[in-house]
């Protein structure tokens, strides 16, 4: 399982919807829908400032992270964006591996 953040912001129609449900109705039903694709949700957290809400979720993979942002993208009660987020042991494994590079003009 790989690790997701879902950043997103409310439409005019998802804010009517989650003053209708609550806060914690529509973390229930994104939690539904992570689970849908075979993944947990793990962090859940409203904000102010650029984005309204965080999802951090584990997911079988990319597919099922495009899926889940197409999904709720198409539905317009969101603009969604995904980062990928790695572990500090993905880095090292990273750095530890041997790239060969060559510096433009070098």
């Amino acid at each position: 399982m790989a690790k997701y953040m879902f950043r997103a912001s409310y439409t005019q129609s998802g804010l009517k919807g989650l003053i209708a449900e609550g806060g914690t109705g529509r973390r229930e039903a994104l939690r539904q829908t992570v689970e849908s694709v075979g993944g947990t949700l793990e962090g859940f957290y409203y904000a102010f400032g650029e984005n309204d809400l965080y999802l951090i979720t584990d997911l079988p993979d990319e597919t099922a992270a495009l899926s889940l942002s197409l999904n709720i993208a198409a539905a317009g009660a969101l603009t969604v964006s995904v980062t990928v987020l790695l572990t500090p042991e993905t880095v090292d494994e990273a750095v530890a591996q041997g790239v060969s590079y060559r510096l433009p003009g070098a």
